[in-house]
């Protein structure tokens, strides 16, 4: 008689991996914070944290396709990990596009918008272990995110002003440019926490 094999389906947890995105992020994000304070090493910091947050993306993905059930949709799983993989490629393009146009790292706005964008992460990190266990505490955690982004454009108005008292305007385009880069970042933290809420209301 033939022995019968049974096999389980395999269940990875995914939403554990999303977390470990999330967290490599928030390091990606203080990279980025040494980086505006003056740090001269956090921009290669920056990119190991990028780089790593990109295999913990893709090891998500992985999952997803083997996965044979969920705790929460695997398209918003997707969605969460490949906005969260776009704040991170907008915070290297900030600093890589800093460094063309010969900016100094250290600036007091920069500092400013970049732990405002930080602390959006953290919070959106927080968000995601809580999408199962407690979802009235990430959604709550999600508009912290979103609050977080929403004083980045706060922060620019006053850069920005100070910026055009300036004479030179090629030094003015130079520090619009990376300010603008900061508001982006900031509305793709807005994206993730977005996601975050509509991810939670299909569950319940």
């Amino acid at each position: 008689m033939k022995r019968r094999l049974w096999f389980l389906p395999e269940s990875p947890d995914v939403v554990e991996q999303l977390c470990i995105q999330a967290r490599v992020s928030v390091e990606c994000l203080d990279a980025l914070v040494s980086w505006a304070q003056g740090d001269p090493d956090a921009a290669e910091h920056l990119r190991a944290a990028e780089h790593q947050a990109g295999d913990t993306k893709l090891a998500l993905w992985r999952m997803l396709r083997v996965a044979f059930s969920t705790p929460i949709d695997p398209e918003d799983l997707y969605a969460l990990s490949f906005r969260l993989d776009l704040v991170l490629s907008a915070a290297h393009n900030l600093v890589r596009e800093s460094e063309v146009l010969g900016l100094q790292a250290a600036d007091e706005p920069s500092a400013a918008m970049a732990t405002l964008a930080r602390d959006g992460v953290a919070c959106l990190r927080d968000a995601f272990g809580l999408m199962t266990a407690d979802r009235d505490r990430a959604t709550q955690l999600a508009d912290g995110a979103r609050h977080t982004a929403r004083d980045v454009e706060h922060a620019y108005r006053d850069a920005m002003r100070r910026v055009l008292d300036q004479d030179d305007l090629r030094q003015i385009w130079k520090e619009s440019e990376r300010y603008n880069r900061f508001v982006e970042l900031a509305d793709r933290v807005v994206q993730v926490s977005d996601r975050v809420w509509y991810a939670v209301v299909k569950e319940d």
